[in-house]
């Protein structure tokens, strides 16, 4: 299953109905889930959090016929988790990236926040702040929390998960060394597109093994496995469970691999007018345009 969380354009909405809805992918048709006949929460987290009941639901809504149905040209993709309590991600993750980056591999799980703030959708402006060029991509594999769950051992890390998305874990490079948290650098408004939907661990497959590419202007930067993670997916989550619960809507991102603007010499970072495309095997494809950020606005006076 295939969901997605989308905006219908006002001609089409009714009087006093939600902007922001939930919805599953059926070909080339969205299943609405909220509001009659479904019935289903118009915000992913709170989706998610209703449980398998929801879930169950909403699987049944694309074969009774009874839900509206909008063709995918006519609605606006969200972000899968448009607003998501806490979005985490891993550092030196690939073996190909910490030799790119001339690290060792780390012996611990390094983990930092991007703020939720920073989410955007698919085809969305990433944009260059008007404070730094050195704007970065990193194609990444992301975790969507469906239950919650504190000290969850990695034999059973799939109780936890909705299911998977792609994630560019944008990275403003100068002002990422401001801080050993990495969290500056990381939380600039737009610098978390994810998308296009979430799929759900039996549509994936094997984790294990998915197929990672990112273009940016149609030239490839970016290909590995995800065979080449120094720590798996069920590692990860009896990681972060051992110290905090991950809650339905937390996003986690997996980490990057080789082929980073900062790992090539000089280093490429993203423009304006420069397109990233991130594919990832079995969940599908992200893209978002570069755009420069808008000459801030000065506070008015007091």
């Amino acid at each position: 299953m295939r969901l997605v969380s989308f905006e219908l354009p006002d001609l089409a909405r009714e009087p006093g109905a939600e902007r922001a809805r939930t919805g599953v992918l059926d070909g080339d048709m969205v299943v609405d889930l909220t509001g009659e006949p479904v019935g289903l929460p118009a915000d992913m987290a709170a989706l998610l959090a209703s449980g398998p009941g929801a879930m169950e639901a909403a699987r049944e809504a694309v074969t009774t016929g009874d839900a509206r149905r909008w063709r995918l040209e006519e609605v606006a993709l969200l972000a899968p988790v448009p607003l998501p309590p806490k979005i985490l991600a891993i550092g030196l993750n690939y073996r190909e990236h910490a030799e790119e980056m001339g690290r060792e591999l780390p012996k611990h799980q390094y983990w930092f926040n991007k703020q939720r703030t920073s989410v955007a959708a698919p085809e969305q402006e990433i944009l260059v702040p008007t404070v730094s060029d050195q704007v970065d991509y990193e194609g990444e594999l992301a975790m969507v929390i469906g239950r919650r769950g504190k000290n969850v051992p990695a034999s059973r890390w799939l109780d936890v998960i909705a299911g998977f998305t792609v994630l560019n874990d944008v990275s403003v490079r100068d002002w990422q060394r401001h801080s050993p948290t990495f969290t500056m650098g990381k939380s600039f408004d737009t610098h978390c597109p994810m998308g296009p939907w979430l799929v759900t661990p039996d549509e994936v497959g094997d984790v294990g093994s998915l197929s990672l590419r990112t273009w940016v202007n149609g030239e490839l930067r970016q290909e590995a496995s995800t065979a080449d993670l120094i720590f798996t997916p069920p590692e990860m989550i009896e990681y972060l469970t051992t110290v905090f619960p991950l809650e339905p809507g937390d996003v986690l991102a997996t980490g990057t691999t080789s082929g980073v603007g900062a790992g090539h010499r000089p280093p490429r970072w993203l423009r304006p007018g420069d397109r990233v495309r991130i594919e990832i095997e079995n969940i599908g494809t992200l893209e978002n345009p570069v755009a420069a950020e808008p000459a801030p606005v000065p506070a008015p006076a007091p």
